[in-house]
Parts: C-alpha cells; sequence; structure tokens
C-alpha cells in the first residue's frame, strides 16, 4: 500500500459519483425552491393510510439527513400532519434522496438504485401504519394565524446556493470523509475480507446493524463506503442495511425523537427500520441483484486500480469526469471553509437584539426549522440562526421564555442568552 495507490482509488470513486452527485444537488434545489412548504403539510394531516402513503412518496426524493429530517418532521407535526404520516416521513426520508439514488446508480449500478427508494418507500408506510395502529395517531391542530416563512430573491440563485453551497455544507464533510474511507478500504482491507464470515449473511448484517445505528452516516456518503465493503467480500444484503439503517437513525436522532414523539412512538420507528433493513437485505441476497461487484483485483489490486482510475479520465468522458470532479471538490472546500469560519464568527448584541445559545443544529434544515419556529413569535422582528457556532440572533422584545419554548417544541436545546455576546 502506498500513498499513490489511495490516492488512485479515491481518483475513481470521485471520478465515478461526481457528475451524479452534481445532477442530484441541482434537482434537489429545484425541489427545494419551486415546491412550496405547505403542499407536503396538506396531504399529511388526515389519520389515515393515504397520509401515510403520501408522506413516504414525498419524503423519498428529498435530499434530508437523518438530523435534518427530524426538525422538519416536528414542523409537519406541529402543521397538522398525523403522527402515522410524522413516522412515515421520517423513516423513509433520510434513507435516500435523489442525489444517492443517482450516486447508488453510479457506483453499485441499477438494481440497487432501485431497490434503495423502493426498500425505504415501503419501510416508511409500513413504520406509519403500525404508528397509526399502535401509538395513537392523532393530528397536531395548527392555529389559523400561523404562517411558513418564505424565502425571497431571484429563484435560480437560490437553487444554485441550495444545491452547492447549502446542501454541501450540509453533507459535504461526511461525503469527502465517505471518499476517502472507500479509498482506503480499497487499498488497505484484504480482498474477499468479508468472506471470512463464510456463508452467514446475516451474521454479517447484524455485525453492520450494530456498527450502523449508533452512528450518524449520510445516505450519500455511505455509497462509497458499501460498494468498497462489497468489493472485499460483504454480502449485497449487509451492504444494503448499512445503506437503509445507517442513513435512518443514530443516537441523537432517536433521542430527539423520544422527546417530541413519545416513547412507543420511538420503539415502532427503530424496531421498523432494523426490521425492514435486514427483511430487504434478505430479499436482495435471495434474488442475486449486486452479485456483479465482486472482489476482482486480487494480488494486483494496487496495478488493478491504478489501471481503472488512469481510464476513468481517459477520452471526452473522462474529461467531463474531470472537470466534475474538481467542481465538486471546489463547492466542497469552499462550502466547509465558510462553515468554519462561521464558528469563530464574532457577534455583538446591539440595541434590541439579544443573542441565545442553541444546541442541536446541525445542518441548513435545522437553522431553518429554528429561524421558522422563534420568526413566527409575537414580538419578533428578526431572526438569524448559525448552526456553527450554536446561536440565535433575536430582534425585536419577544420574551425569553417564548423563545425557549419555540425553540424546544422545534427538537432542540435552549441554553439562555450567550455568554459570549
Amino acid at each position: 500500500m502506498t500513498l499513490h495507490d489511495i490516492l488512485n482509488a479515491l481518483l475513481e470513486v470521485t471520478g465515478a459519483m461526481s457528475p451524479y452527485l452534481l445532477l442530484g444537488f441541482l434537482i434537489a434545489g429545484v425541489l427545494h425552491v419551486f415546491v412550496p412548504k405547505r403542499f407536503y403539510a396538506k396531504y399529511l394531516s388526515r389519520d389515515n393510510k393515504w397520509s401515510v402513503l403520501w408522506a413516504a412518496l414525498l419524503g423519498v426524493p428529498l435530499p434530508l439527513c437523518s438530523c435534518g429530517v427530524i426538525p422538519t418532521a416536528v414542523g409537519l407535526k406541529n402543521e397538522g400532519a398525523s403522527k402515522g404520516a410524522v413516522a412515515s416521513f421520517l423513516i423513509a426520508t433520510p434513507q435516500t434522496g435523489i442525489d444517492s439514488i443517482l450516486a447508488t446508480f453510479s457506483l453499485m449500478g441499477l438494481g440497487f438504485a432501485v431497490v434503495r427508494p423502493v426498500a425505504a418507500l415501503v419501510t416508511g408506510v409500513c413504520g406509519g401504519l403500525l404508528v397509526n395502529r399502535f401509538a395513537g395517531g392523532g393530528t397536531t391542530v395548527v392555529p389559523t394565524d400561523c404562517t411558513c416563512a418564505v424565502e425571497r430573491g431571484n429563484r435560480l440563485w437560490r437553487v444554485l446556493k441550495y444545491a452547492y453551497f447549502d446542501m454541501i455544507q450540509d453533507i459535504g464533510l461526511r461525503l469527502l470523509i465517505g471518499l476517502i474511507v472507500a479509498a482506503l478500504i480499497n487499498v488497505v482491507v484484504p480482498d474477499e475480507f468479508f468472506l471470512s464470515f463464510g456463508k452467514q449473511p446475516l451474521l454479517q448484517m447484524l455485525v453492520i446493524l450494530v456498527v450502523a445505528v449508533p452512528m450518524y452516516i449520510c445516505s450519500t456518503g455511505s455509497i462509497p463506503v458499501a460498494a468498497a465493503l462489497m468489493m472485499k467480500g460483504l454480502s449485497p444484503g449487509a451492504a444494503l442495511v448499512m445503506l437503509m439503517a445507517g442513513p435512518a437513525v443514530n443516537i441523537a436522532s432517536i433521542l430527539v425523537v423520544k422527546k417530541s414523539m413519545g416513547t412507543r412512538f420511538t420503539w415502532i420507528y427503530l424496531l421498523t427500520i432494523v426490521g425492514f433493513s435486514i427483511l430487504f437485505g434478505m430479499i436482495i441476497n435471495a434474488i442475486g441483484i449486486g452479485a456483479d461487484i465482486m472482489p476482482s483485483c486480487g494480488e494486483a489490486h494496487g496495478a488493478c486500480c491504478a489501471a481503472k482510475s488512469a481510464s476513468t479520465f481517459e477520452g471526452a468522458g473522462g474529461v467531463f469526469r474531470a472537470i466534475c470532479s474538481a467542481l465538486l471538490l471546489l463547492f466542497i472546500i469552499t462550502a466547509l471553509t465558510m462553515k468554519f469560519l462561521d464558528k469563530f464568527k464574532k457577534q455583538k448584541a446591539v440595541a434590541g437584539t439579544v443573542i441565545y445559545t442553541v444546541e442541536g443544529m446541525h445542518c441548513n434544515h435545522c437553522k431553518a426549522a429554528v429561524e421558522q419556529a422563534v420568526g413566527k413569535l409575537k414580538g419578533v422582528e428578526s431572526c438569524e440562526a448559525t448552526p456553527a457556532a450554536n446561536t440565535l440572533v433575536v430582534t425585536g422584545n419577544a420574551q425569553e421564555n417564548d423563545i425557549r419554548k419555540a425553540v424546544e417544541q422545534a427538537g432542540f436545546e435552549f441554553k439562555g442568552k450567550s455568554l459570549n455576546a
């Protein structure tokens, strides 16, 4: 193993994924800007099977991670969505998105790209129906004067900003880590490593669950890792378990769901994800999807990877992939640099402005949820949350206790006035 081998493997996986990622981010930006937020709540408010189905159908293409989906789901609940619909949305949405579907196709083939959204849809619907049956269902009544914050400005600019800045700020670091880990697995882990489990694919799935469920795993960033593990002998079913259960749940999301939705709801949510990920893993093992992603380089692995990475960037298609890889890297560096600088941004309270500390914000969806919850309070003229710095700047004369309730109802931890203000 040499640094050259690792860089070759990294180039290979980045070149394969970058065109699909850039297209997926763009489609996600279009969905974000052109689909009204009230559109979702409109179809999710009834306490029946149709609201559960709509929640899963609406959630599957959305590029929300397991931390970003929590405030969105809480917001849907506060806007009147049924518990079953909220559960369906919570389960289906983080497992996949339009960006991860395209990225899955790029590395793992059409079979996996089709199975992932289908599995997310079925799991979400079944989880929502179980919640309606065993967790009481019910809706939340919304005051008629509640309004959602409306984004303004040129729509094309908002699409591009969300696609190539906001989204990449949210998942860029995890995506980069996923690419690097995949490259390391390709070079370091012995070929057919997971075949040491023998003919025990269920054991592989259980091992993956023990590792993936507590951790935060990005639905897109997990793809190169899963593909690399399959090249080392991990069964397709175990890889699907990782792609389903890893992005759908983690310790932080479990704690927030328990606080916001209740214990029974949380158990149904968790067991549905675990149970159906194993079920779908066993199904694709049985029908042979992903069997073509097999260890193939043997002892000449380093030379094989070098040859693959060279061919990845040859010809007109190779030039296109090289450009896409460079753009993706540029977007990641820019977004993460800005996020890092935000963490150290000095904020000073001026007349009529108070800076509060709010913990639990991890992405721009969390930021939007806090700003929406606080922005509609009486006496709030404007508010701005900064997830990297854990701050919320509020202008106006709203009462601190009202702000606390709004923040906590949105699923975040309110710590009072900032000591560094």
